[in-house]
């Protein structure tokens, strides 16, 4: 039984994206399976490091996300205007695979009428209008963009253990009569001079990120992150953040004027049994 475990009523949304774009990217796409070692090492780099490893433990682990083998859930993405983008997303963990069934696209190539339907196998990013294989670039780009980018948000609380991460204890504060641990968490990605940027609002009483700050390096949005606000649902002993908003913000977490951009994930189905096969076109 799926059991809502209501977190927050203060500041967020989904993982990633300028609030054109509205999905992240998977900057660090290192195998789930891969770090799985890392739930062994009980060695800090410091407090920050020993916190967001104690908030993995209490949502769910490495190991414990990759032995669901894989997942099939909704996502509806609604932007301040009205548009709507719902989906229908694949993944298997062993090799970060990605499938997305656009059933509504009101977002994502609002041009295309019909079926839209993308993915990543492993070795190449595909598109599919009507079960047509289009190759027009610019619509493999938003693919590229896309399929990594969905996936990392998804398990992104798993991969705040990847390897090349570092961790910076930035102190307490109180918002909202709740008490966080605030942790700063950077990328160390070699050839590239900017990365992106999450800063943790983790509650001390659940262990649980209620609120993040992020960047979009890739989208120009560095200077005023976006703040993330999740609650969270029990889902075959995993706790994922289901539902989610989030708007512009200041790097005190300061919550802005302007609307807030929605996200939902439903209907999420581990051990579906799925194969490279359903992530081929």
């Amino acid at each position: 039984m799926n059991t809502k475990i209501k977190l927050l009523t203060g500041a967020l949304s989904v993982l990633i994206m300028s609030c054109n774009t509205g999905e992240e990217k998977n900057q660090q796409s290192t195998s789930i399976k891969e770090n799985t070692s890392k739930e062994e090492a009980k060695t800090f780099q410091n407090k920050g490091h020993e916190l967001v490893y104690n908030m993995v433990q209490k949502v769910g682990n490495y190991s414990k996300l990759y032995n669901k083998k894989d997942v099939v859930y909704t996502y509806s993405y609604t932007t301040p205007d009205g548009k709507t983008d719902i989906t229908t997303e694949k993944y298997l963990f062993n090799g970060e695979l990605s499938y997305g069934e656009y059933k509504k696209h009101e977002r994502t190539s609002p041009d295309l009428e019909g079926s839209i339907e993308q993915g990543y196998d492993g070795n190449e990013y595909w598109i599919k209008h009507d079960e047509k294989v289009l190759t027009d670039e610019k619509l493999l780009d938003k693919v590229k963009f896309n399929r990594p980018t969905n996936f990392y948000w998804f398990t992104m609380m798993q991969k705040l253990l990847d390897n090349g991460l570092h961790y910076e204890y930035l102190g307490e504060r109180t918002i909202s009569e709740n008490d966080y641990d605030i942790v700063k968490v950077t990328f160390d990605l070699n050839g590239k001079e900017n990365t992106d940027i999450y800063q943790l609002y983790i509650n001390k009483e659940t262990l649980l990120v209620n609120q993040f700050l992020f960047t979009v390096v890739d989208y120009g949005v560095i200077d005023e992150p976006f703040l993330m606000v999740m609650e969270y649902e029990e889902i075959d002993g995993l706790l994922i953040p289901t539902q989610r908003k989030y708007k512009k913000s200041t790097w005190d977490a300061g919550v802005t004027e302007g609307p807030w951009i929605n996200v939902t994930w439903s209907d999420i189905q581990f051990g579906n049994g799925l194969t490279i096969e359903d992530f081929k076109k």
